[in-house]
């Protein structure tokens, strides 16, 4: 459920990125993060392992223009892929109003793709979170590299119902910021029939919204590597990460706010 504050007329929009591990989840971010023009972004937040492998999430509040008089924060979430990381995934998982489905392109990783969707589906059923009507984009990761998955087989085996998706090279950026349009033209109108009971008036109603938001992300950041301005918290136990979760997500949800 997005989180609305009336008295300073913001919404938060939280959209998951979800996937297997080492599918390009945390890179996704990261490309985001550098890309963007710094008026429009917040700080990169990574919580990693020494092995430099998400360990719990990563969180990427963006300003993202308006829906009606409110202010509209998108906030980027990525989970870990470590099948071990079961209730980690879920934490997060929880309220979303959107999902990125990352899949790794890469043949041998075919069973993880499948494990990491049923999870999904399991993980979405528990948080009572509607497969069905949520938002959802799958992105085909790394199709830069030999022998691979067609996309045929991920939409015959994923998507049958043939929802967007895009093929991706998230470490170059190919298909990054195309996966970020196609989530926000889904979940903004879907936040907005949720919160207000109104749909777009037109498809221009939701591309406006769009050109505020979206059109001008693509501008140069300030010309660092992703990771230069990104917080790194290097954690050893489940304690440790839920007690940072929570600290987390009470200071964004108080940046919204504000």
């Amino acid at each position: 459920m997005p989180f609305i504050d009336h008295a300073t007329k913001t919404i938060a929009i939280k959209i998951v990125y979800y996937g297997p591990g080492l599918s390009g989840k945390t890179t996704n971010l990261r490309y985001i993060y550098y890309k963007l023009d710094p008026a429009y972004r917040g700080e990169l937040v990574c919580l990693e392992t020494e092995a430099e492998r998400t360990y719990f999430f990563d969180l990427l509040p963006i300003r993202a223009g308006m829906i009606g008089d409110f202010k509209v924060h998108f906030q980027l979430m990525s989970v870990p892929g470590q099948v071990f990381y079961e209730a980690s995934r879920k934490s997060v998982l929880r309220g979303s109003d959107g999902i990125v489905f990352v899949a790794d392109s890469q043949i041998p990783l075919l069973d993880a793709n499948l494990e990491s969707f049923d999870g999904l589906r399991r993980n979405c059923l528990q948080q009572d979170i509607d497969l069905l009507k949520i938002p959802l984009v799958y992105q085909y990761n790394k199709r830069d590299l030999n022998y691979l998955i067609p996309v045929e087989t991920f939409n015959n085996l994923l998507n049958p119902r043939r929802q967007p998706w895009v093929e991706a090279v998230a470490v170059t950026g190919v298909g990054v910021f195309e996966t970020l349009r196609e989530i926000s033209k889904l979940t903004v109108p879907f936040v907005r029939e949720k919160l207000f009971g109104t749909k777009p008036r037109s498809e221009s109603d939701t591309s406006s919204i769009e050109s505020r938001a979206l059109d001008d992300l693509e501008k140069p950041g300030e010309g660092r590597p992703p990771t230069a301005s990104t917080t790194r918290i290097l954690l050893k136990s489940r304690k440790e990460i839920e007690a940072e979760l929570d600290k987390l997500s009470r200071e964004y949800m108080g940046k919204s706010r504000g």
